[in-house]
């Protein structure tokens, strides 16, 4: 059975969370009376906790599949726009977009959707608005990589903050390999993800369907003419 572990982004927030349970609720139990004040304050402070850790928990999850082309879920979550779009920030042409929104009780933690390479790695300053909304894209916090599938293929992945996450981490570096079974970056709070991809990939999902990072095969690349480049 697969136990999840607690992610590297999560652990200071853990230990800080244990201490302030403890500044709150050791004065409270020595200095104020009734003790039933003690009992509700602790029930509450432990409630915190459980969240923070089931938040940031990371499951341990291996995907083995036998097409390279296959594009897999880079986050938990549910499927909220699968349409064609002009992609302006680094295709400057119309993508195929598949994003997925992840609401704070999903998995948080991103997976590479391929292997490839990474072409570039970028990150954007921007308002948090609700990460379901259409805007969203192009006007919150966001990150953006670029990856070079061994096809030849250029697909990109765009992390994108909402109106509770206020940092998103993006591991990737342009130049280097990435790989399945491998983190892209972790959102913290509830946020989304935005794939961009050839309008000829074949999507095995729909609209207001359930993902698992890691798990879920999204999409498969069309393949590639002989001599296409």
């Amino acid at each position: 059975m697969k136990r999840p572990r607690i992610h590297r982004e999560g652990r200071g927030l853990i230990v800080g969370t244990v201490l302030l349970l403890f500044l709150i609720n050791v004065p409270i139990y020595l200095f104020v009376q009734p003790h039933w004040v003690f009992a509700i304050t602790l029930v509450l402070t432990a409630l915190l906790l459980v969240f923070v850790t089931y938040f940031f928990r990371n499951p341990v999850r291996v995907l083995e599949v036998d097409d390279p082309n296959f594009i897999i879920a880079p986050a938990d979550g549910r499927v909220v726009v699968i349409e064609p779009t002009d992609e302006d920030e680094y295709f400057h042409e119309k993508k195929l977009q598949v994003s997925i929104f992840m609401s704070p009780f999903n998995v948080h933690a991103n997976w590479y959707p391929i292997e490839g390479t990474i072409l570039e790695s970028s990150h954007q300053k921007g308002r948090h608005k609700g990460a379901w909304l259409p805007k969203s894209s192009t006007e919150n916090e966001r990150s953006l990589v670029v990856i070079e599938a061994d096809n030849k293929v250029v697909i990109a992945v765009r992390q994108i903050a909402g109106a509770m996450a206020r940092r998103i981490v993006t591991y990737a570096k342009a130049g280097k390999r990435c790989h399945r079974n491998t983190h892209l970056g972790f959102i913290k709070l509830g946020s989304r993800v935005d794939m961009y991809l050839p309008l000829d990939t074949e999507v095995f999902v729909t609209v207001g369907e359930s993902v698992r990072g890691n798990e879920t095969i999204i999409a498969r690349l069309a393949d590639k003419e002989e001599g296409e480049k």
